[in-house]
């Protein structure tokens, strides 16, 4: 099943890149050039405390060689004109290796943080996309703007709005996605996927990968080319000590994500399922530090990969070297590039 050039099959190699939760847009310059200095190949700003677009904006400014992109930016909080627009503007400024990457959080953040409407996500997401597309080709080729769905509507776009043709053409779209719904969108209208952290290698196989080959089926196209950042927490540590405390965090970040309804199909598949009520009553309760205590030895074995970087290294290849074109790897503090470098090198044999 090796449609997308993967570890392993025979494609391109993999790419290593950094995650970066950047705490302030001032910090995105430093990270970004450290990140490019010590060997990723990608940089990846999330939309957690710190505008992701601006964050890329400044990391394109200093890190000079790596692909720079949105993981993810929040699509429903924004329209496609603005995101095609920043993105247009990402991809000049960066020389062509900006990575377009949306996702549609759920349906509280959409209503009650971003104050916006919420119906629909996967038809709507598809759309988002297409009009996004619609856009690129009406500055590309000067055509009119005649965009008419059912979520949006962009039909006007005159010359003084039009940046014109992008030199380094138009950025790749990445997806986010868990359900089945969204994944099939991703196969059908975008060039790469996100897996979300929270995944196993059992829902990769049964889950996501058939749905995406339906969205490619759907849209007629081929996968081949297709970006999959593979799921799940990788904790690659030297000592036995920090290898138990990035478990531990791991524990509790499954127990975060495990609580939202929204992800509750990834641990139903493993018949886990209940426990996504119990998770979700302690966060209702404030409960948040109990959330850790309830994650099993097993669940961890499934969502996680936990070793040393050789070890760690081998088992994503075991899990994931047939369909991964990219992995996101944290490193810890105070880590030296010449211990990690053959590490990168070994995953992108």
């Amino acid at each position: 099943m090796a449609w997308f050039g993967g570890l392993g099959a025979g494609g391109p190699p993999v790419k290593v890149d950094q995650m970066s939760y950047v705490p302030s847009v001032i910090e995105a310059g430093r990270l970004a050039s450290e990140a490019d200095d010590f060997g990723y190949d990608g940089f990846w700003t999330t939309e957690t405390q710190a505008d992701p677009f601006l964050a890329c904006g400044v990391a394109a400014q200093t890190a000079h060689r790596i692909d720079i992109g949105t993981g993810i930016a929040v699509a429903f909080g924004r329209n496609p004109l603005t995101i095609a627009l920043q993105a247009n503007d990402l991809q000049l400024l960066s020389g062509g290796r900006f990575l377009l990457g949306l996702g549609s959080q759920v349906k509280a953040h959409i209503e009650r943080r971003y104050s916006m409407q919420w119906s629909h996500p996967a038809p709507r997401m598809r759309e988002f996309i297409l009009a996004i597309r619609a856009i690129w080709k009406a500055w590309e080729s000067g055509e009119k703007l005649d965009f008419r769905g059912d979520f949006y509507q962009h039909t006007l776009m005159t010359p003084f709005f039009n940046p014109g043709p992008n030199a380094h053409g138009n950025p790749r779209v990445m997806l986010a996605a868990v359900g089945p719904k969204m994944t099939e969108v991703a196969g059908e209208v975008a060039d790469g996927i996100f897996c979300h952290a929270f995944g196993t290698e059992r829902y990769l196989r049964e889950v996501t990968l058939p749905a995406l080959q339906r969205g490619a089926e759907k849209a007629g196209r081929s996968l081949e080319g297709f970006e999959l950042v593979a799921p799940g927490f990788v904790v690659a540590r030297d000592s036995e000590k920090e290898r138990a405390a990035g478990t531990e965090f791991v524990r509790g970040q499954i127990g975060f994500y495990g609580s939202t309804p929204a992800y509750r199909p990834v641990l139903a598949l493993h018949g886990w399922g209940a426990l996504q009520e119990e998770l979700n009553a302690l966060t209702k309760q404030g409960a948040w530090d109990r959330l850790a205590g309830v994650v099993s030895d097993e669940m961890v074995d499934a969502f996680s990969i936990v070793g040393t970087p050789e070890n760690a290294v081998a088992e994503v290849k075991r899990r994931y070297g047939d369909v991964a074109t990219r992995l996101t790897l944290a490193l810890p503090d105070g880590a030296r590039s010449e211990r990690w470098r053959p590490v990168f090198d070994s995953l992108r044999a």
